[in-house]
């Protein structure tokens, strides 16, 4: 570590990465379950159940077209300007686009202007959860030591989880709490999970203030540039690493498609009268089981990776993906809860074999002067390939020719998961910057 870098106990990162996370997320998946749950009605309404749905999940998949830009955008700056700088900012804008969502009329109040804010908004959240993951990793990553480096490279990993909770969680209670009111929850009750986050976004400031800039970023030339990029750091991770940057997304599409497809498009298949059919405190309590299941295999797969190495683990996700993409609608269709639920942990627990590891994959793949850029172009492109293509397709499929249709399509995935990660090295044991010894050799 650079005598320049203060000594930041490993545990204090940890918390400041999955304080982060979780928050970024929290936001990011209310809308979620906002679209499966209540946007159709409330934006949409014009458009019947069917098509109100579609356009719910289109503006659902706008953010991960704006991932990817937003990974552009805040990688220049991480790349440039530092890791915990960028962090503040992606935060602070996720929580601002959150609340004003929280905070915006019905169409049947303000007419066509309230899907386009809506769009808008949720653009903006895109831009912040496109720069917000590879500087989290990279927090970790870059003060962890190789050899434990996929023990701690977790806990960013561990957001998306305790979020999933949370948002499940706070839709649930503030369903019970308005019973059959079905006309209040849809007037004003799911606006409140979406002001509730202006408190999460104020700890998470706190917190992440607190932390000081990782040892790689100070180790070679901090703001003082001795080691930044010549050029813009997307064009140089472009040049020089364009492979890593397509394989790696490529190697995570199916891990979006399965957590995408396991926590929004399941929540609107179970609640339909043309899916599961269940009642909805129902499936959010099966949402939150589910969250706590596969954090849990989230740090047993992260382990693993400092062992068996971080590519072997993802293949073994991606093989079983495969298999269970076809299994899984046939056993929704029977319509019965526990299948549902077991159809949902799953699915969810196959996502966190891989993406357990994907937290210290990723930023071994770069170099340190554009680590933040391409990182975070490879996860935010399989985010538009996993994350917004699927759950949009989805209803469609089913409609025309099937539920097993979207068991296929997520086959898909599975296997061009399994080629692209098999397409790229082992990265276990990989020192971070020059200076630093590596641990665990790797054949």
């Amino acid at each position: 570590m650079s005598s320049q870098t203060p000594a930041v106990p490993m545990r204090k990162v940890a918390v400041a990465s999955c304080v982060g996370t979780t928050i970024e997320y929290y936001d990011f998946f209310i809308y979620g379950t906002a679209a499966a749950l209540v946007f159709p009605k409330v934006f949409f309404p014009a458009l019947g159940a069917t098509a109100g749905t579609v356009a719910a999940f289109a503006t659902f998949a706008v953010a991960f077209i704006a991932r990817p830009v937003g990974a552009i955008l805040f990688g220049h700056f991480g790349d440039r300007i530092g890791r915990k700088r960028t962090l503040i900012s992606t935060l602070l804008l996720m929580g601002i686009a959150t609340v004003l969502i929280g905070l915006l009329p019905g169409a049947a109040t303000i007419g066509v202007a309230a899907p386009i804010i809506l769009v808008v908004l949720r653009f903006a959240q895109g831009l912040a959860v496109g720069g917000e993951w590879a500087g989290a990793t990279l927090l970790t990553a870059e003060y962890a030591p190789p050899a434990k480096r996929g023990l701690y490279a977790v806990f960013p990993q561990l957001g998306p989880a305790i979020a999933f909770a949370l948002s499940s969680g706070t839709f649930l209670v503030t369903n019970l709490v308005m019973g059959d009111a079905d006309a209040a929850f849809l007037d004003y009750g799911w606006r409140v999970p979406f002001l509730v986050s202006i408190l999460l976004v104020a700890v998470g400031f706190y917190v992440r203030m607190s932390i000081a800039e990782t040892p790689a970023f100070v180790a070679a030339g901090g703001t003082a540039g001795l080691d930044r990029p010549k050029r813009l750091p997307f064009l140089e991770a472009v040049r020089k690493q364009p492979r890593e940057i397509l394989l790696s997304a490529g190697s995570l599409t199916m891990l979006f498609a399965f957590f995408y497809m396991g926590t929004t498009y399941l929540t609107s298949y179970g609640t339909s009268k043309t899916g599961a059919g269940l009642t909805r405190p129902v499936v959010l309590g099966i949402g939150i089981a589910a969250a706590v299941a596969f954090g849990i295999v989230i740090v047993v797969a992260g382990v693993l990776s400092d062992r068996l190495g971080r590519r072997r683990v993802i293949v073994y996700s991606s093989a079983l993906g495969v298999v269970w993409s076809l299994a899984l609608f046939p056993l929704l269709d029977t319509g019965s809860p526990v299948a549902f639920a077991v159809g949902v942990l799953v699915t969810l627990m196959i996502f966190a074999v891989a993406y357990g590891p994907a937290g210290s994959f990723l930023p071994e793949l770069f170099q340190t002067r554009f680590r933040y850029t391409g990182a975070g172009l490879g996860y935010n492109l399989a985010g538009v390939l996993g994350g917004a293509i699927p759950p949009l397709v989805a209803p469609g499929l089913t409609a025309s020719f099937g539920s097993i249709a979207v068991g296929v399509m997520l086959a898909v995935t599975g296997l061009i998961s399994l080629v692209s990660t098999l397409a790229l090295k082992e990265t276990r044991g990989t020192a971070m910057t020059a200076g630093q010894a590596s641990e665990a050799t790797v054949a």
